[in-house]
């Protein structure tokens, strides 16, 4: 019972008056997406966008004695918004209109992407590991799982949505404002940057129309997301470290870019848009250039995704991160 007593009392002291250490981080962020639309043979380059995130990461049974202590582990939490887009209209490689494998089917959207995720980290040393070296380099590997919430969106419209305001995409690569068999030969836009248009709400695919003639049920916008990473990290002082980290976002949804399978047929947007203004709306938003469907099923008309191959998107960043010690209480409060 002595024992017990003593060994208490000798811990109480560390108990009483440990500290924590703790990472605060900001990065910035470059984002490609890669999934159903794209004119690169391989890797997507044009989808690139800009992102943000902030970290907070806990070294996991870091007693905060030495601000250069470094475990092999550690938790963090991550906040971040990733924007994906990509336009399959626009000039990608010195190429324009129908010298571009997907212009015909001229698909375009764009998802903010907001995120929560928590992940395990393994951190290790890279070079001189010395009793008393104070290290300068270190590297990471890590994995995760996050919630990511977003809304694939358009710009479809001149302005307000509605069908006179539509862009007409001719096949020399340039959008007017009228269709291009037209007599007259129509005025040059430029699309308007605005994505009024929620891709969800108009059923692109079919989905939700009704028992009979619906394919699937309308996708959530709330997805799950597993990242996986590699990263660098200097360590410029004992508090301030800065990294760079390279991720895959997998998705377990093939709609972040609301393409997946096949076209809606006029049929299905139909019941789902019975009045004449809103249906032709819901078939312009479907297919864009009109040129990738006729309305009704068929090996030439109906292919509009890959469903098999689900979402995902790369996550490149540049982090500052900023270590910051709290002194624990112990269990007297103090």
């Amino acid at each position: 019972m002595k024992r017990i007593y003593l060994s208490f009392l000798l811990l109480l002291p560390f108990a009483v008056h440990s500290q924590r250490l703790a990472d605060v981080a900001v990065s910035y962020v470059v984002t490609n997406y890669i999934g159903d639309l794209g004119n690169e043979k391989n890797f997507p380059i044009s989808s690139a966008s800009s992102g943000a995130a902030v970290t907070l990461r806990n070294f996991i049974g870091n007693n905060g004695k030495s601000a250069y202590t470094h475990r092999p582990f550690d938790l963090q939490l991550r906040f971040s918004w990733h924007r994906l887009q990509y336009d399959e209209v626009e000039s990608v490689g010195g190429k324009s209109g129908s010298e571009l494998r997907n212009y015909l089917r001229g698909i375009g959207f764009r998802n903010d992407l907001f995120g929560a995720e928590s992940g395990l980290t393994y951190n290790f040393i890279i070079g001189n590991q010395g009793p008393l070296s104070k290290p300068k380099f270190g590297g990471f590997v890590m994995a995760g799982v996050g919630a990511f919430y977003g809304k694939p969106k358009a710009d479809l419209f001149l302005g307000d949505a509605v069908i006179d305001n539509r862009y007409y995409f001719w096949n020399d690569g340039s959008i007017r404002d009228l269709p291009e068999n037209s007599r007259i030969e129509g005025n040059v836009l430029e699309k308007d940057g605005i994505f009024e248009t929620d891709l969800r709400q108009w059923r692109t695919e079919g989905q939700g129309a009704g028992s009979e003639f619906s394919q699937t049920s309308p996708y959530n916008n709330l997805n799950i997301g597993i990242p996986m990473g590699v990263g660098l990290r200097y360590f410029y002082n004992k508090f301030l470290t800065l990294s760079v980290e390279f991720n895959y976002y997998y998705f377990f949804t093939d709609y972040l870019d609301d393409v997946s399978g096949r076209y809606a047929t006029y049929e299905e947007l139909l019941s789902s848009f019975p009045d004449q203004l809103r249906f032709e709306l819901a078939k312009y938003i479907s297919d864009p250039t009109g040129r990738g469907t006729n309305g009704f099923i068929g090996l030439a008309t109906s292919p509009r995704g890959n469903p098999s191959l689900k979402d995902a998107f790369t996550f490149f960043s540049i982090e500052a991160s900023y270590k910051i010690k709290w002194k624990k209480k112990g269990i007297y409060g103090q």
